[in-house]
């Protein structure tokens, strides 16, 4: 007898996720303010790892949607190229150890507001990709 009521959703190439979008307000705001602090020692070492947990985990789900945008561009297009590179740039970085300091949850920020100005420059340059050519 089968008693469980979860369902497996098998989806090896993200399509669910794709479907999903970034929900950007709330991490916009926080970029803002991590990135506006002046005073270093405001927070406890726990609440700067926290905030670089936040930050993190939007910055894997930005960058992968940044991965998908690009990869509906040609392989040879300058767009898709530099996000390539904001890319492994982004790769290097979600590397590195997170740590409860003020430096790292900036440097986390950053990378959020590199990611976004990305995938602000690929849906723009995908829009007249998307644009059908007009019949003359």
């Amino acid at each position: 007898m089968h008693t469980s009521s979860h369902t497996v959703l098998y989806d090896p190439d993200g399509l669910i996720e794709a479907e999903l979008p970034l929900d950007r307000e709330p991490y916009e705001c926080l970029v803002k303010a991590v990135l506006a602090w002046t005073d270093e020692d405001a927070l406890a070492e726990r609440d700067y790892e926290q905030i670089g947990l936040q930050l993190t985990g939007h910055a894997r789900a930005a960058a992968a949607d940044v991965r998908r945008r690009a990869d509906q561009l040609p392989k040879s297009s300058g767009p898709r190229a530099l996000a390539d590179v904001v890319l492994r740039e982004a790769e290097g970085r979600l590397s590195v150890p997170l740590e409860g300091t003020v430096r790292c949850a900036r440097n986390r920020a950053r990378l959020v507001r590199a990611l976004y100005e990305r995938l602000d420059r690929l849906e723009a340059a995908l829009v007249p990709e998307r644009v059908a050519p007009s019949g003359g």
